[in-house]
């Protein structure tokens, strides 16, 4: 098939280069020249395993090219999807700005029937905007159906979600159009779904929305078992074990962030609230997010006193691991309120230093390795759980520390092997390791 997909962020850029590489043409387009520019010549603009090689394999094969003009995009394909950015404006709803001046674009653009796909997470009746605005901006009637296609992507593992899905939701206005996107997806050979748009629209936010409430659930949990000296990581155990629950997403921490999750939250909140239901539920899943950053400082303030004069090496700066996307994480506010109560900051990332120095405060010392960060720190704060973490020489991380005092906020490390090693060790939910 020949297929524009509109955007090169996470959801755009990755979705062009798989359907490239299950033998498809695919145009990409954005409005930023210079990631345009990039990507022609190999730069990517986000950090993804694997997909560079995805992306210059299928370059090279002429399966894959990116242009600025959408007109040509639109001119070359059969099926449209939309990837722009969707954010969140200042009171919680969903910005459909970009999403409207793409389907204005394309209106224009149309000289023969398309099917308008919208990737993007957009709230309940977008699919309805979209074509309102296409069939109003034609030049002259072209035929067209709006589709909606949620993506359920996870950065770091953005490319096996795109081709080994749980499943495929495919929201159309007929079966006709739906089989289009069947043909598509029929490769894959993973479970589809086909319903009306408004509830394959839905489906994207009551799904994020339900992860956000397990995750805001076991930290609610885990304060109770800081109070009552319990192991969430047991009760954890005990929950994820019943079939009606299950284990995903029952980890106790710094709480949800990134691009996703806090964004369809608040906006299904708006949402709810602006069809006339207050969506009570979903507004204390969202606050007890909101406190995690601010109870995990306050444990340190807790165990160490001011922190003024102290210096904290804080290990991984992402919102989560394998991935150098800064979006709603959970380290911009713990060295906010770090730096604001006079601590001196050391960070460490694998690969999100360079965005995270656009959003963290002047001051703030970026180390190339984590024994570098941990060198005379009087305590060290562990935010993004990557995987170099667990195998760290903490025997070495001990005798570079001036106090060797841990504050754990992914639950990384076990607690009895951290009291071996002579370790203060605080965590999320468990008791704390003192010293003798």
């Amino acid at each position: 098939m020949n297929i524009c997909v509109v955007g090169t962020g996470y959801v755009g850029l990755v979705t062009g280069a798989v359907f490239a590489d299950l033998g498809n043409d695919v145009i990409c387009v954005d409005n930023v020249r210079e990631k345009i520019e990039g990507l022609k010549q190999g730069r990517m603009p986000i950090y993804e395993p694997g997909l560079e090689e995805m992306v210059a394999r299928n370059v090279a094969d002429g399966r894959l090219t990116f242009t600025t003009s959408l007109a040509d995009g639109v001119k070359r394909s059969e099926l449209v999807f939309i990837a722009v950015g969707t954010p969140a404006k200042t009171n919680g709803e969903t910005d459909l700005s970009a999403v409207e001046d793409v389907a204005r674009a394309i209106a224009r653009a149309m000289d023969s029937y398309k099917v308008i796909v919208n990737k993007s997470t957009v709230p309940v009746g977008t699919g309805d905007l979209v074509r309102e605005i296409i069939a109003k901006n034609q030049p002259r009637p072209v035929a067209f159906d709006v589709v909606s296609n949620p993506e359920f992507l996870r950065e770091g593992s953005a490319i096996e979600d795109t081709l080994r899905p749980d499943r495929i939701v495919i929201g159309a206005p007929t079966q006709q159009v739906a089989m289009t996107l069947l043909e598509l997806y029929a490769q894959l050979g993973r479970p589809m779904i086909i319903t009306d748009v408004p509830s394959a629209e839905m489906i994207k936010y009551a799904s994020n929305a339900f992860l956000a409430a397990k995750i805001s659930f076991v930290n609610a949990i885990a304060n109770v078992c800081e109070l009552a000296g319990a192991d969430v990581t047991q009760v954890i155990k005990g929950l994820g074990l019943d079939p009606r629950i299950g284990p995903a997403f029952l980890q106790a921490g710094l709480g949800f962030g990134g691009a996703c999750l806090p964004k369809d939250v608040e906006s299904l909140i708006q949402t709810a609230a602006t069809l006339g239901y207050d969506f009570k539920l979903l507004k204390s899943v969202a606050e007890i997010n909101r406190e995690r950053a601010q109870h995990f400082v306050e444990t340190m303030r807790k165990a160490l006193g001011p922190l003024d004069d102290m210096v904290v090496a804080v290990l991984g700066l992402a919102f989560k691991p394998n991935t150098d996307d800064m979006r709603e994480a959970k380290s911009v506010e713990v060295v906010a309120l770090l730096h604001e109560a006079g601590a001196t900051i050391k960070a460490y990332d694998p690969v999100a230093t360079e965005n995270a120095r656009r959003l963290l405060p002047r001051g703030v010392t970026y180390c190339a390795s984590p024994y570098e960060a941990a060198e005379k720190a009087d305590a060290l704060a562990l935010v993004t759980e990557w995987n170099e973490f667990k195998f760290l020489n903490l025997e070495r991380l001990r005798s570079l520390m001036r106090r060797p005092v841990i504050f754990d906020g992914r639950n990384l490390y076990e607690p009895d092997r951290m009291r071996r090693l002579g370790f203060e060790y605080y965590s999320v939910g468990r008791r704390p390791i003192l010293p003798a």
